[in-house]
């Protein structure tokens, strides 16, 4: 005999968020794009090419990229944003894509930094491949 279980779900209630930071990764093979609370860092929502709905090698393109902005600034609409401050790494082809989608929108853009890690001459690289 199944027992059932009655449990009530609560409704998430959604503060509003005047300052948003977005993270965009983008390698040769995807996109994904991260919004978060400036101040908190609590992730709000994320997407990604894949997400989307893309497959196969046409995660990378910038079209996957602005696809996917486009659905995370409908994600982030009842969070009410004004100010954006964008950290973009990776050196896909999504990079310059997603910054395009996002500047129609209407929100304000504070700061575009680039946080690509880069080394400092650390650890050897890979031998070089031969065909």
């Amino acid at each position: 005999m199944a027992k059932s279980t009655n449990k009530a779900v609560k409704s998430k209630q959604i503060q509003p968020v005047s300052d948003i930071r977005i993270s965009i990764y983008s390698s040769f093979n995807n996109t994904i794009i991260t919004a978060s609370a400036y101040h908190t860092g609590e992730v709000l929502s994320w997407t990604s090419s894949g997400k989307v709905g893309f497959k196969g090698t046409k995660k990378g393109t910038p079209y996957a990229a602005t696809t996917a902005m486009k659905q995370l600034l409908e994600q982030l609409a009842p969070y009410k944003p004004e100010n954006a401050y964008m950290f973009v790494s990776g050196a896909g082809n999504g990079r310059d894509a997603a910054l395009r989608a996002l500047s129609g929108s209407g929100l304000k853009v504070s700061k575009i930094q680039d946080v690509t890690p880069l080394p400092h001459n650390g650890c050897r690289p890979k031998k070089a491949r031969r065909v």
